[in-house]
């Protein structure tokens, strides 16, 4: 279990965490178990099965070690480095799958082997039946199972990183290894696997690759969630700094800039503060940001908020390690800022207040998707309960068009919550920001209340102006809305993505 739950982790740099990752993982750790099953069977039958478990144990040990240090060269055969988003879709689930035969299936074999030859030396050992024996053995490798499924999670990967959890767990297998093949006399075995295993916990580290010329690396770490770090860009001119998740490619999950308030072309965050214009806040302007990450969206409203505003965030975020980058590297204050982390956004929002001015819905649990409990009708309906009356919500999406799988699913979804909605498309990026309004309209170029005057309004509102840069959101039919209990987002990712190359490849 150790093994198999970080497996996933292993290949997020590369893969991602999306659930047709999680599958080729199971799917590859369940095949080598059965055939590693099949194969203890046969060597059950030897004269010292106690023996050949010793090995097993330690050819487990010598290929876990290793694994830190085969991921890079292992995972960029198979997706090379510099591919963007649009170019890395196609191996995202078949590049995961070869990866995880390569890399986890001789380990997972040999850990397949345990069962049958452990059982087979207890029943030798005491004389005991099948089923006694059986038991015993499936009681305590199930324990261990137990017990290596939350120290994995909880303990080993935050505390000590991927590296150290690979290095551990071999660690651990090469005892139990080295002390069955002792016991049989085989110290010579036992004495190769410790110079093999040294060997590999020498050369063993989670290899990143290094940044280009121009980005440093501020910090990286392992979270009990993902792989996190934060770089500082300077290859522009003025230096910027990104919270990068898991796969890195082309994409970023937060952003700063020396000065607060708009970050210009490209950037979606900016499009949160024009609800305040919109509405000509005065006073008390209340949000509620689900997915807060680094802070991005508390830096962009505090400098591009109408004059008079009094900004009171409260900040939703699933990974401490998120805030805690963001407290250093991303000018997040969460001495000013109602900081909740560590806590899902949707079960955080139960324990809100009413009384929002808007809700900012930017919550991806990988770098292009919406978490499905998070998209559902349910949801946007809760979130509205939670507005003031003539409240906004806006949700960050990612697509190439209004059309788009995902796009049109969300405003469709979204339409259904709250009536209608105006959704705006982002120049210079692939993102779209909806918008809706509880007990009120949003404004569209057409209307009088669209234009403001200021900065913030020359900056954002000729972009958004532009024919084909936004749309009203109508309903979506029943069966094609998203709900708590049938959601697709999964599959709509992957045929958005799987379009937009299909396009690209086309020539349009």
């Amino acid at each position: 279990m150790a093994v198999e739950l970080a497996a996933v982790r292993l290949l997020a740099p590369w893969f991602g965490t999306s659930s047709r990752v999680w599958t080729n993982v199971i799917g590859v750790i369940l095949l080598a178990l059965s055939v590693g099953y099949l194969l203890g069977a046969r060597l059950a039958s030897s004269q010292r099965p106690r023996r050949a478990l010793g090995w097993t144990l330690l050819a487990a040990a010598l290929w876990t070690a290793w694994l830190p240090f085969l991921a890079g060269p292992v995972c960029r055969l198979f997706l090379p480095d510099g591919l963007g988003l649009d170019r890395a879709i196609e191996l995202w689930t078949w590049g995961s799958l070869a990866s995880t035969l390569v890399l986890f299936l001789p380990a997972a074999l040999c850990l397949g082997c345990v069962g049958p030859l452990a059982l087979e030396a207890v029943q030798r050992a005491d004389g005991s039946s099948a089923g006694s024996a059986g038991g015993r053995v499936l009681g305590w490798s199930t324990l261990g199972s137990l017990i290596g499924t939350f120290v994995t999670t909880h303990v080993l990967v935050p505390w000590l990183g991927l590296s150290w959890t690979f290095l551990g767990v071999a660690a651990l297998l090469f005892l139990l290894g080295a002390a069955l093949a002792l016991s049989e006399r085989s110290r010579a075995s036992a004495a190769l696997g410790l110079l093999a295993l040294g060997a590999a916990g020498g050369l063993s580290r989670l290899e990143r690759g290094a940044p280009p010329t121009g980005v440093t690396v501020l910090e990286e770490r392992e979270s009990a969630y993902q792989s996190v770090r934060a770089i500082e860009d300077r290859r522009w001119g003025e230096p910027v700094r990104l919270l990068q998740v898991n796969e890195g490619l082309d994409s970023f999950q937060s952003v700063w800039k020396a000065q607060p308030g708009l970050l210009g072309p490209g950037y979606y965050y900016d499009l949160f503060a024009l609800p305040a214009w919109w509405g000509g806040a005065r006073g008390r302007w209340k949000v509620a940001v689900l997915g807060l990450g680094a802070g991005t969206t508390c830096r962009v409203l505090r400098g591009a908020s109408p004059e008079g505003v009094e900004l009171e965030i409260v900040g939703v975020e699933l990974d401490p390690v998120v805030v805690e980058l963001g407290e250093r590297h991303f000018g997040l204050d969460a001495s000013r800022e109602r900081v909740i982390s560590g806590v899902d956004a949707r079960a955080a929002l139960r324990t809100l207040e009413r009384d929002f001015d808007l809700i900012v819905l930017d919550a991806y649990a990988r770098q292009v998707e919406i978490p499905f409990h998070l998209s559902s009708e349910e949801a946007l309906a809760e979130m509205r309960t939670h507005l003031a009356p003539g409240g906004w919500i806006a949700l960050n999406v990612g697509g190439f068009g209004f059309d788009d799988p995902v796009v049109a699913a969300l405003s469709g979804t979204l339409a259904r919550a709250f009536g209608a909605g105006v959704g705006y498309r982002v120049s210079a990026s692939r993102n779209f920001v909806l918008f809706a309004r509880h007990g009120g309209n949003v404004p569209v170029p057409e209307d009088a209340g669209f234009w403001f005057e200021g900065p913030v309004g020359e900056a954002l509102l000729p972009s958004l102006s532009v024919r084909g840069s936004w749309s009203r959101l109508q309903p979506c039919s029943d069966a094609l809305t998203l709900r708590d209990d049938r959601n697709p987002i999964d599959e709509l990712q992957m045929q958005s993505l799987e379009q937009a190359r299909a396009r690209l490849a086309a020539g349009r």
